[in-house]
């Protein structure tokens, strides 16, 4: 008597192999690879943004000098009752003093134009251009539905191939974002921070990343449920660019705002690695802060997966 032998569909076999950790590891790097590659072909375009991209700090630095100069000499007059607080009257050097004694939301002149260039590095690794908006397009012309037929989940793939365009970026940028600290290192006037905040500095810088990579996954995962996002997303990028702290420090605000922004998890994607590295955290709130931002991720990171889970259940897809 024959006894039935249950036959196995190859393709249930290479699905099989690709669900084991060490077959995912194989996609992610080839992935990762594939994606590295490709950005590398815009090594000269890299080069060039990123010089052009500190250009609009000139602006800054000349914008701020007449606040600070302009406060400065006003204090002067009102505690000599004399005009000769007129910048133009007295050496540049004695100028400089000056507004560097001026303290705005805790920054002096100096910090300020820190400030900025470090707030440049922190949106760099946060920013994810066309994120949001490239997934609301898949949903909307139905390009999601090959990861639904593959095994390759869509948000690791979103992922490494936003970590392989951060590796190819910095790799090419390293050297302008080099000289152009090189440039300016007299701003840093504490100097380099030392160890312990030079880690939670980068550990912000990190997860800065993961939160503006999960919070605009989240945010296109709303197409599953309306066609367009555009609107929703020009409303985020204009509070990120005022909330976040890539305008101007948020200790400029006042004390009510502030607190409210504060509660906020845009602060994380330009204002805290900043803050940090300057020193503008104190050293027995920097754990709690680190604490919330690593919540605040794993928060995302929740939502972005359950959003997708939730709109993939209602997705149809129809034709090749």
């Amino acid at each position: 008597m024959a006894t039935a032998t249950p036959s196995v569909d190859p393709s249930d076999m290479h699905h099989a192999v690709e669900q084991t950790w060490g077959g995912r590891v194989r996609v992610w790097r080839k992935i990762f690879s594939t994606a590295l590659s490709e950005r590398l072909v815009y090594r000269g375009d890299f080069a060039l943004g990123t010089l052009m991209r500190f250009l609009p700090i000139v602006t800054q630095i000349f914008l701020w000098w007449a606040i600070y100069d302009s406060i400065a000499a006003s204090e002067a007059a009102e505690s000599t009752g004399s005009l000769t607080a007129d910048s133009s009257a007295l050496p540049q050097a004695a100028n400089e003093n000056r507004a560097d004694a001026v303290q705005i939301g805790g920054f002096g002149f100096r910090d300020m134009v820190a400030y900025y260039l470090l707030t440049m590095l922190a949106r760099a690794f946060s920013s994810m251009p066309g994120l949001a908006s490239g997934i609301a397009q898949q949903i909307r012309e139905g390009e999601i539905k090959r990861y639904l037929i593959q095994p390759i989940d869509l948000i690791s793939f979103l992922l490494i191939n936003r970590v392989a365009h951060k590796v190819a970026y910095y790799a090419i940028a390293i050297a302008p974002f080099g000289l152009v600290f090189f440039l300016c290192r007299d701003y840093f006037v504490a100097g380099f921070p030392p160890p312990h905040l030079f880690i939670a500095f980068l550990g912000s810088l990190v997860m800065g990343f993961l939160i503006g990579f999960f919070l605009e996954a989240a945010i296109g995962m709303i197409g599953f449920w309306f066609l367009e996002v555009s609107s929703l997303l020009f409303l985020y990028m204009l509070f990120s660019f005022f909330l976040s702290g890539h305008m101007f420090p948020i200790s400029l605000l006042p004390d009510g705002i502030e607190w409210v922004v504060n509660l906020l998890p845009l602060k994380y994607l330009a204002y805290f690695p900043a803050a940090v590295f300057l020193g503008k955290i104190p050293d027995e709130d920097l754990p709690m802060e680190m604490a919330i931002e690593a919540a605040w991720l794993v928060f995302f990171i929740v939502i972005c997966r359950w959003s997708y889970s939730r709109g993939v259940a209602r997705y149809s897809g129809y034709g090749g």
